[in-house]
């Protein structure tokens, strides 16, 4: 892994991060901070809960929830 792409550990879970040396900020997986908040036991938990709280959230007029890092 390189200086850019890191795993940051909150309450000894991780979460996967990517520097942007352009912008100089950094990027976090939405659904590994779901993960963590949510007291997920796996990364699928994690996966479903976000895909539901971004249906919900589009229903209620919410017109951008991410930015597609590649």
């Amino acid at each position: 892994m390189g200086d850019n792409h890191k795993i940051q550990l909150y309450e000894n879970q991780p979460i996967r991060t990517a520097w942007d040396e352009e912008r100089e900020e950094w990027f976090f997986s939405i659904v590994d901070v779901v993960g963590v908040l949510t007291e997920q036991p796996n990364q699928r938990g994690a996966s479903n809960y976000w895909a539901k709280l971004k249906q919900r959230l589009k229903e209620e007029g919410a017109d951008q929830l991410l930015t597609n890092c590649q």
